[in-house]
């Protein structure tokens, strides 16, 4: 969703950058004031950072911590009291840079009036997207996010979480290089959450660049490469998640079960060289969303019906042409984004001399003796039981009930 620009004397002078570096900030600090002009609060404390192509950006902090306001400033929505921005190399409020921008807000400002074409058709039109363009991608971007058997409906009649994947569909409808996602996975089940997850890593290796505000911090992890966390307007950690999370005083081992007299040896010889530290021996376990998307699955292919958003099928075609990436096992979502390869017609085998089974051959041709009828007698009769069976029944259901007051 893109918000009007301004003159462009108004805009700030932009931050030479790297090709690679999409996004630079730089001593960015924004005052909000009072009637008065007397400064109220001081939502970005001289904040530095830079995003690069390809990568997906983590924004964290407690609520008032200054994600959003950071995130309107990188849309041009507000001006910075100090400091700079580029995006792209340009200013945030550079009209065809903006054109290079998808944002999913928070809230899904949505027409509720409109169906899930219709509210594509309008997005894409402020695009100025082509007619067949915007019908293509449309069926596209439905498909992909499991919203292609509910597009009759208007958007006022979605839940929440259905909100949240036309949300998406229009933030992706003019196929950005910059993706700004403001609580992407808020109201969706499990599965729309992965699947969320898996479009994002899978836009982020199709050279997207990925910007994502959340407070559900399991989502950051599955999917970001570095995050930066605020707090009070501050930057106070920005790192690599590896870099943040690693406890470099810590080891674990994970091995096969091993056999009792196994594993009270390779105890002995840890608690010996750990003097005082603590050693602990238990179990792995899967988390509960993999869990809960196993037993889906299972209900899935027992072909249990559904009214709800159904699963999607794969990334739209277009944000995924003339890309070439390797799949990750482990996604699917990543492995059905590439075109399938054209198979290679194998060399057929040298062909055996037919050999020809004589008797077997005689056999077919011998004519086959005339099957006996079952006597109509029989079925005849047995219909005739099952009738008078279903005349006794029903004769009972309708007769007039014993001590009834109501019957005469």
């Amino acid at each position: 969703m893109a918000a009007p620009a301004s003159s462009p004397s108004s805009a700030p002078a932009p931050v030479p950058a790297s090709p690679e570096v999409v996004v630079s900030v730089r001593g960015l600090t924004k005052v909000f004031k009072d009637f008065w002009g007397r400064p109220r609060a001081r939502a970005v404390d001289n904040v530095d950072f830079d995003v690069r192509r390809g990568e997906v950006f983590g924004l964290l902090g407690p609520n008032g911590s200054g994600k959003s306001t950071t995130v309107k400033m990188l849309l041009g929505l507000l001006y910075p009291t100090r400091g700079q921005i580029a995006v792209f190399g340009e200013s945030p409020r550079h009209v065809q840079t903006k054109a290079r921008i998808g944002y999913l807000p928070e809230e899904s400002y949505l027409y509720r009036y409109l169906d899930s074409r219709e509210t594509l058709n309008f997005f894409g039109n402020l695009f100025h997207l082509e007619r067949n363009d915007r019908d293509q991608r449309a069926e596209q971007l439905l498909a992909m996010v499991g919203l292609d058997q509910t597009r009759t409906r208007t958007v006022g009649e979605f839940s929440k979480g259905m909100q949240r994947r036309i949300g998406l569909a229009q933030a992706l409808i003019n196929d950005p290089d910059l993706v700004i996602l403001d609580e992407p996975t808020a109201g969706l089940d499990p599965i729309g959450c992965r699947e969320i997850k898996d479009l994002i890593i899978a836009l982020a290796k199709r050279g997207k660049t990925v910007i994502l505000s959340s407070h559900l911090l399991s989502d950051v992890e599955d999917v970001c490469d570095r995050v930066v966390i605020y707090y009070g307007g501050k930057i106070q950690a920005l790192g690599t998640l590896r870099e943040l999370l690693a406890k470099p005083d810590t080891l674990r081992i994970t091995t096969p079960v091993l056999p009792r007299p196994t594993l009270e040896r390779v105890l002995e010889l840890i608690r010996k060289d750990a003097g005082g530290g603590e050693v602990r021996v238990d179990n792995p376990t899967q988390n509960l969303e993999s869990y809960f998307l196993e037993v889906v699955e299972q209900a899935k292919r027992a072909a249990q019906p559904t009214s709800g958003a159904q699963s999607g099928a794969q990334v739209a075609e277009y944000l995924r042409a003339g890309v070439e990436t390797t799949p990750t096992p482990d996604k699917l979502l990543e492995k059905l984004t590439l075109p399938a390869a054209p198979a290679t017609a194998a060399a057929p085998p040298p062909s055996a001399p037919a050999v020809v089974d004589e008797q077997k051959l005689e056999s077919l041709t011998r004519a086959e003796p005339p099957r006996a009828e079952q006597p109509a007698t029989t079925a005849a009769a047995a219909a005739a039981a099952d009738l008078a069976q279903a005349d006794a029944k029903l004769s009972s259901l309708l007769g007039p009930k014993e001590n009834d007051p109501g019957q005469p």
